[in-house]
């Protein structure tokens, strides 16, 4: 039986259709690119939604019939936008027909059962919003924590940068600002960079959605390695300083039932967890070294030095590291896992335990590379994955989990690490219901 359930990533596309259909006529260099890339990723374990938009063909029809009768209403205009991405949709289906579900999605309210193919075309469904809202109910409705805005854009500016020569990009910002930028209500023929009501979805439902310049199939690239890249990301929650404040740590914000510290309860449950993982990292790696990154308080480390192992931890959250018990305290210090504050090969083994859910897309490879480097022999990551069902009984929705995945992607991402291998050895774990523990050697 393998290591590994073959859960596979599902990536959204959400194709806008100025890039099929620009001015002037179809891409067709576009095309050619885009199925190339697509090919490579489904070689290498992913499968996709692509939703298309209608482009300027849809324009073209709606100024034609406004040209003949002088006014349309708002839901013909809809629906002429809506069959002009039925077209550009079907142009992908016959592109992809060796590897596409035969349907395209026209009705997001009829759920594929047991799709085992590698793409899937969707267009778009009735009037009200675009092929954008369309892309964030798959998301909603497969899990996938991530939709990527393919646009002829790289960026999300503050104001229209077409009018305003001192228009700013904008590479980070939350679902509050963009409503502001975009507003809450979808008008036909709208050019704004995400349609406002999918926004309202996104938001509600705590989806990432990344806005980027569809041309640029090397930066896609780096985006779905988990590398630094160009465009604008929206997230549910703004990352800075406050975000490990107090609140945070002690689990008001909506991810624990149960706090670390605070309840008796909570505490119990992470003294037993702990002592789990020191016993089961002793019976199985029995480093003499670990660095613990993402310590919190630091209770893996005191368990481990328990049973011999000379244990460190680092976390960005001082809050955290100020509840730490003295006996510990000495043993933790502040450090940010991009930037880990110890020389190369300082551990045998650097162990990271339900962090990397928490990392932002394009700080995971950089994230992953710093703990190989501080490592000598072994990296051990423990990582919320979409397997692990169990956690839904003790945590309510939590937003900071930008990277919830499936271990498919993990297993690619540790894969194009040059320096380590995945171990698949035996030994003792929990089924993936449970957790999803991934063991590195350095080569």
């Amino acid at each position: 039986m393998s290591f590994f359930k073959k859960n596979k990533e599902i990536i959204i596309l959400s194709v806008g259709g100025s890039l099929v259909y620009p001015n002037g006529g179809i891409d067709v260099e576009f095309l050619s690119k885009l199925n190339v890339f697509v090919r490579s990723h489904v070689e290498k374990g992913r499968r996709f939604f692509i939703v298309v938009g209608g482009g300027a063909i849809s324009r073209s029809y709606r100024d034609a019939g406004k040209a003949v009768i002088g006014k349309i209403t708002n839901e013909d205009l809809d629906w002429l936008g809506i069959h002009a991405t039925r077209l550009n949709a079907h142009l992908l289906r016959t592109i992809f027909q060796d590897i596409a579900h035969p349907r395209i999605i026209e009705n997001y309210d009829k759920k594929l059962i047991s799709w085992k193919e590698a793409v899937v075309i969707g267009a778009g469904w009735k009037p009200g919003w675009s092929t954008d809202y369309d892309a964030v109910v798959l998301a909603r409705d497969y899990r996938a924590s991530l939709v990527i805005n393919l646009s002829n854009i790289e960026w999300v500016y503050d104001k229209d940068p077409k009018k305003f020569k001192d228009a700013k990009p904008i590479k980070k910002t939350t679902w509050d600002y963009f409503e502001k930028l975009v507003g809450t209500e979808w008008i036909p023929g709208t050019n704004a960079p995400f349609d406002p009501v999918a926004a309202q979805l996104a938001k509600e439902i705590g989806l990432t959605v990344i806005v980027a310049h569809g041309s640029n199939f090397r930066n896609l690239e780096r985006i779905l390695n988990g590398e630094s890249f160009k465009g604008t990301i929206v997230t549910p929650v703004q990352i800075d300083d406050s975000f490990y404040d107090r609140e945070y740590f002690e689990g008001k914000k909506g991810e624990y039932r149960f706090s670390y510290t605070e309840s008796f309860v909570g505490s119990a449950i992470q003294d037993v967890a702990n002592i789990y993982r020191a016993w089961w990292i002793k019976t199985f790696i029995n480093p003499k070294t670990c660095l613990d990154v993402g310590c919190g308080t630091g209770k893996l480390v005191y368990f481990l030095r328990k049973l011999g192992i000379e244990a460190y931890g680092i976390d960005i959250s001082e809050y955290a590291l100020e509840r730490a018990e003295k006996g510990v305290k000495p043993y933790l210090k502040e450090g940010d896992i991009v930037k880990i504050p110890y020389p190369d090969n300082s551990f045998d083994l650097v162990v990271t335990i339900d962090v990397l859910e928490h990392i932002e897309r394009q700080e995971i490879k950089k994230a992953l590379t710093e703990t190989v480097r501080v490592a000598k022999k072994w990296v051990l990551h423990k990582v919320y994955t979409a397997e692990n069902k169990w956690i839904n009984f003790f945590h309510a929705k939590d937003h900071s989990h930008f990277s919830l995945h499936h271990q498919s992607f993990w297993i690619n991402i540790f894969k194009s690490l040059d320096t380590v291998m995945i171990t698949r050895k035996t030994f003792f774990h929990l089924p993936s219901f449970f957790e999803s523990l991934f063991l590195l050697r350095k080569k």
